[in-house]
């Protein structure tokens, strides 16, 4: 009677359905090329903490003000936001800036919109003279991802900064990952009230008259600033639909008109910024991007649509300046390069020093087998191709052709011991296992699927 107990394991089951394995194999390549196309390319592992920063300018505030006025009355309401892990509150002369930070695992979408609703529950409460209230979904002060100058021969700088926001600034704004759109060097078409001091003291009014005269007026405009220069005071206004001839013909007092006192004009906005290329100025845009969003998909719907935007407007001249995305790009070809060489110098190592193309051919269908079936696996979990788990894989290559290797030797071995080729291969290949460990997730989840697949190349070839 036969006591031999029959056990169906993986290299076992390779020896008596060997049409199965091939099988297996198709499909675990299928898989990895499908994954490949579908997996996610960064420069580093999705580590970013959501952020979302709300500002506010209020015009002639100093700190002390904004603080009390604004910037406490929005931190309150962030506060009550879910998920804030930290809130740092900065208040400035004339600015107001509340950073929120949340927790790992919070959808930045569903953050920035609980923020919003709950800003806007306060947002009466703010003074009214507080204006461009905004939520931006990424830390204010981060880098741009992709910078580009705009000029033009024909366009002078107000109707260029008029062109840059209503057309190009929406437009890389729509782009999905990308948080707000930086502008530096735009000069804005306002409307001017330039006061002549001696008219003004003839009809006895003082500015205060005027800027009341200003502020009062039946029309969707903000009275602006005052400021000072060449003996001349002005009140600026920005520039909507209203004419001059319109804010000219406001009644200050009786009979008396801003026409009479004043000189009304429109004029490009005073520069807070200036920004050249090659000499000549031009307006600087700044793509920030979102947490967790992907530098490189920003980067090519950027490109891709400053080609369309030069189609559609040839009087710009739109050049990229600055692209994060160009050094990604590069780190990432390089490790793929290095693990291409990686596999023809183990191959060609092997081939010279074992000097049999049988014992060659066992780990060189195990490297691109095992690399498809874990690429498979990265894209399952969520992760993405990156420098750290190409690394990995690089690692895992090495480990691989050891584990093929002392399998090799192992049945081997065991044939000089008497078994069968078969017997060998079944014994030879249970005798081997593995072991590994990393700090890091994606680089463990990479190295462990990448050998799991080698030891079932090493199971069903042997």
């Amino acid at each position: 009677m036969d006591n031999t107990e029959v056990t169906n394991d993986l290299p076992s089951t390779a020896i008596r359905r060997p049409v199965l394995i091939v099988v297996l194999n198709l499909l675990i390549a299928i898989a990895g090329l499908s994954a490949l196309y579908g997996l996610e390319v960064r420069e580093l592992p999705d580590v970013d903490t959501p952020r979302v920063t709300v500002t506010a300018n209020y015009p002639g505030a100093s700190p002390e003000t904004v603080d009390a006025e604004v910037t406490s009355r929005l931190e309150g309401a962030v506060a009550r936001v879910s998920g804030v892990k930290n809130i740092y509150a900065q208040s400035e002369e004339n600015f107001a800036r509340v950073r929120v930070e949340f927790r790992p695992g919070v959808n930045l979408e569903d953050a920035a919109n609980e923020t919003r609703e709950s800003v806007s529950r306060v947002q009466r409460q703010l003074p009214n003279e507080v204006e461009n209230l905004a939520i931006i979904r990424a830390d204010n002060d981060a880098q741009a991802v992709v910078s580009l100058a705009v000029s033009s021969e024909s366009l002078d700088m107000e109707t260029l900064t008029e062109r840059v926001e209503t057309d190009l600034a929406p437009l890389f704004l729509s782009i999905p990952g990308v948080a707000d759109v930086n502008l530096r060097g735009d000069r804005a078409r306002v409307l001017r009230v330039s006061i002549d001091p001696l008219r003004l003291t003839s009809f006895g009014l003082s500015m205060t008259d005027i800027a009341n005269a200003l502020q009062l007026a039946p029309f969707d405009v903000p009275a602006g600033s005052i400021q000072s220069a060449d003996q001349a005071l002005i009140v600026r206004a920005d520039a909507t639909s209203v004419s001059a001839e319109d804010v000219g013909n406001i009644v200050v007092t009786g009979d008396v008109r801003i026409n009479d006192v004043a000189s009304v004009y429109f004029g490009p906005a005073d520069t807070s910024s200036m920004v050249r290329l090659d000499g000549r100025p031009v307006i600087g845009l700044g793509v920030i991007r979102q947490a967790s969003s992907n530098t490189i998909e920003i980067s090519d719907e950027v490109l891709a649509s400053v080609k369309d935007l030069q189609k559609r407007f040839p009087e710009l001249d739109i050049v990229v300046t600055a692209d994060d995305a160009e050094f990604i790009r590069d780190s990432v070809s390089e490790v793929v390069v290095s693990l291409s060489l990686t596999v023809a110098l183990v191959i060609v190592t092997l081939l010279v020093f074992i000097g049999s193309w049988r014992a060659t051919i066992v780990p060189a269908l195990s490297i691109p087998v095992s690399l498809a079936g874990a690429l498979a696996i990265i894209w399952g979990m969520g992760f993405s191709i990156n420098i750290l788990t190409l690394l990995a894989l690089v690692l895992a290559t090495g480990m691989i052709v050891d584990d093929a290797i002392v399998v090799s030797e192992n049945i081997q071995r065991r044939r000089a011991m008497g078994l069968g080729a078969r017997a060998a291969a079944v014994v030879g290949t249970r005798e081997v296992f593995f072991c590994g460990s990393s700090h890091y997730r994606s680089v463990s989840i990479g190295i462990y699927s990448y050998r799991l697949f080698a030891i079932y190349r090493r199971a069903t070839i042997p």
